[in-house]
């Protein structure tokens, strides 16, 4: 299970961020999709997975924060991503990681039966891969924390997974209400023991908040 790190990104930290470009910088490269436990990789670099619900950006994030258009695939239709997407991302100098797209969890426009397998497999991955480090759970800004994204924080309170909450598409709340959107995530958040304080607030269209999470993930590698 995950070991909490000492300290993580401060927001105004240059040298942080400027760590954060350069470990992004390097090759990303797609190693394999897992549908079942069995099929995981040899333990090897730490993990940190990207989860939330079906729609929430996942894919968007991903290419954003490596640069890349085409990295993870995006649809406009929630439950396109079906098993584990295993990324390589790293250098000798700055460490490695191994970043995992989840499958999105709440809404799959596909047979009740696939839906319940892919959640046994997010769940069964959450709650038992050794070297997962951190789970970065993504909120879609626009509705805020939701019922599915609930029992997975309270899952991942109860197995001891250290989790961060990140805000997606930020883009699309109207600016008035953008303060006490972030308040109101921050409040419910400090709820839950395994999860890091700090939110990230993100958007892939705008950019956003990409260099403060590519700092938060370099500054895990290390």
């Amino acid at each position: 299970m995950s070991e909490e790190p000492d300290s993580d990104l401060a927001g105004g930290d240059d040298d942080a961020l400027e760590r954060g470009r350069l470990f992004f910088a390097s090759e990303c490269r797609f190693m394999l999709g897992v549908a079942g436990l069995a099929q995981l990789p040899d333990p090897g670099p730490i993990e940190i997975a990207f989860a939330g619900r079906s729609n929430v950006g996942k894919s968007s994030l991903l290419n954003a924060l490596t640069g890349r258009k085409d990295l993870a695939r995006t649809s406009n239709t929630p439950g396109r991503t079906q098993q584990l997407n295993y990324f390589s991302i790293g250098t000798p100098k700055l460490g490695s990681l191994y970043l995992v797209d989840l499958p999105g969890y709440g809404y799959a426009k596909v047979p009740k039966p696939q839906v319940d397998a892919w959640i046994r497999l997010l769940k069964s991955y959450l709650r038992g891969r050794p070297t997962l480090r951190r789970a970065m759970l993504l909120i879609d800004a626009r509705h805020g924390i939701m019922g599915p994204d609930r029992e997975i924080m309270s899952m991942l309170d109860e197995a001891a997974v250290s989790y961060q909450v990140v805000l997606t598409k930020i883009d699309k709340v109207k600016p008035g209400g953008r303060d006490a959107l972030v308040a109101r995530t921050e409040t419910e958040t400090r709820r839950h023991v395994a999860a890091f304080p700090e939110l990230v607030v993100t958007s892939s269209e705008t950019g956003e908040g990409i260099p403060e999470l590519r700092a938060v993930l370099a500054g895990l590698a290390e």
